[in-house]
């Protein structure tokens, strides 16, 4: 096995000095798989105080015997080497910590609190490189399945956080949960809420950034755990949609982010795929069809799920503070989820709507707002990703990037304004620049000095009354923009 130097050495080092050294954990599982280790672990006989005493640059900042150690290297994967002493674990109260932690005197001891037997490998580095493995982890390995060491009850019970790991490392190698320790995982499932919710967060988090994720999803969702952390997903289940799609609420959810997850989008995006429709459930109405058009088994009529874009935008902001996602998250992702059921036929959009739209989420914003509008069609069951229409959206909105759509691209600006005009500085002059946004929005070709100049001009002589009439003129021209729209998507996709 390729056994880097800086691990070599700092395994050495422990050698000389009359310790033992073994590679233990997810590193020695990655190399027996023939994947690159994304970290590094070294468990020990030498006690924490003695690891320290051997390595200048080591820290020891926790209770449970793990001393980082400086590698010097460039690799951040090697950056920090986590050196461990054997140990054993009593009872886990709180299912959280151990009540204590005792070093033990071998590797088969701390070989046998680890979770999962493809975890509860040990090699050797200095003596040979034969694996210690004395509950069947390569075995297990081969047959590609999860399994707890010992009694899988006893494993969950002591750290709850070990229920979304089997779950996350399912998804991440594509690996079956053994059947025991699936029932064991259903039978724990509620004690998930005794862990801290940024740990739960982490693991999910990980299995979404999986090639395994939809599946993960799914898994979570059988064993119980999807209720407990996200009970909104679950809660799509068999909720069936309207003639546009082929799946139930919960499915097109997944077949969306397998999209994502096949597209390499980034975690928000992925995020974005899984939730996007997560309103739907509490704004569904059965809709009577005026045109007497029969849809499934017989019924004339259709499903309807008006406004559901702004109740899910709601919900992801609940579920993503719930997991203690940070600020940018959840803003991003409840922005995109607002925003994902633009319209995009040719014969509805219009430049200045495009202008709108981009203003309105933001031009750092839109090309992922196309993404996920791509990842809700796949997950409807069609064959594009993006058909002519979508296509020739996204040239407007090219088009539209280059032109104002917001107040720091017009030609004046407040200094100007100040300057030329003697204007005060204050609300009533920023009510004046919204207003000749607006307008250079309807028309770029009024984004000159002069022209808005000779505007503001005209807008600063008006009485505060009347500059509140034609503010208020500028917003009602938005929002009309916005409802025609708004009523092309209610009209064909009945989901406004």
């Amino acid at each position: 096995m390729d056994i880097p130097k800086e691990i070599q050495n700092i395994s050495q080092k422990l050698a000389d000095a009359g310790y033992k050294a073994y590679l233990v954990g997810g590193c020695t599982r990655d190399l027996l798989l023939g994947k690159a280790p994304n970290d590094w672990d070294i468990a020990t006989d030498a006690k924490p105080e003695e690891i320290q005493g051997l390595f200048k640059d080591a820290f020891y900042e926790n209770e449970f015997g793990t001393v980082g150690v400086k590698s010097g290297s460039e690799d951040p994967t090697l950056k920090v080497v986590e050196v461990t002493t054997f140990r054993k674990e009593g009872r886990y109260t709180d299912k959280r910590h151990p009540d204590e932690v005792v070093f033990a005197k071998t590797i088969e001891d701390d070989l046998s609190r680890r979770d999962f037997t493809i975890n509860a490998i040990a090699i050797d580095l200095v003596e040979s490189e034969e694996p210690i493995d004395p509950f069947g982890g390569r075995d297990d390995l081969s047959k590609k399945i999860i399994k707890a060491v010992g009694n899988p009850k006893e494993r969950f019970g002591e750290d709850a956080l070990r229920l979304m790991r089997a779950v996350r490392l399912s998804a991440q190698l594509g690996f079956q949960i053994e059947e025991r320790t699936l029932e064991a995982i259903k039978k724990e499932v509620k004690s998930i809420g005794n862990i801290a919710l940024e740990r739960v967060r982490d693991e999910f988090s990980k299995l979404l950034m999986s090639d395994g994720a939809m599946d993960g999803v799914r898994v979570l969702q059988k064993t119980g755990l999807l209720d407990q952390i996200i009970p909104e997903l679950s809660e799509g289940i068999g909720v069936e949609q309207n003639k546009h799609h082929i799946y139930d609420v919960f499915e097109h959810n997944v077949h969306s982010l397998e999209y994502a997850v096949g597209k390499n989008f980034p975690l928000d995006l992925r995020l974005a795929s899984l939730l996007h429709d997560v309103g739907k459930v509490g704004t569904r109405e059965w809709r009577n069809n005026p045109r007497g058009e029969k849809m499934k088994g017989g019924k004339k009529g259709d499903w309807t799920f008006y406004q559901h874009q702004y109740l899910g935008e709601k919900l992801s902001r609940d579920i993503l503070n719930r997991l203690r996602y940070p600020k940018e998250v959840i803003k991003r992702v409840a922005l995109l989820i607002r925003e994902h059921m633009f319209v995009y036929d040719p014969e509805m959009v219009t430049e200045k709507g495009v202008r709108r739209l981009v203003r309105r989420v933001g031009e750092e914003n839109v090309d992922a707002l196309i993404k996920v509008r791509e990842a809700d069609r796949i997950g409807s069951g069609v064959p594009k990703a993006q058909p002519y229409r979508l296509r020739h959206l996204q040239a407007m909105i090219e088009k539209a990037k280059k032109e104002p759509v917001g107040v720091g691209q017009l030609k004046v600006d407040g200094n100007l304004l100040i300057k030329e005009l003697k204007m005060e500085p204050g609300p009533r002059m920023g009510e004046i620049l919204v207003i000749l946004l607006e307008e250079v929005i309807d028309d770029p070709k009024r984004n000159t000095k002069k022209y808005l100049m000779d505007r503001a001009k005209e807008l600063n002589a008006l009485s505060d009354v009347q500059l509140d009439v034609f503010s208020k003129r500028a917003r009602e021209a938005a929002k009309e923009e916005q409802k025609r729209l708004d009523d092309a998507i209610k009209e064909k996709y009945f989901v406004k």
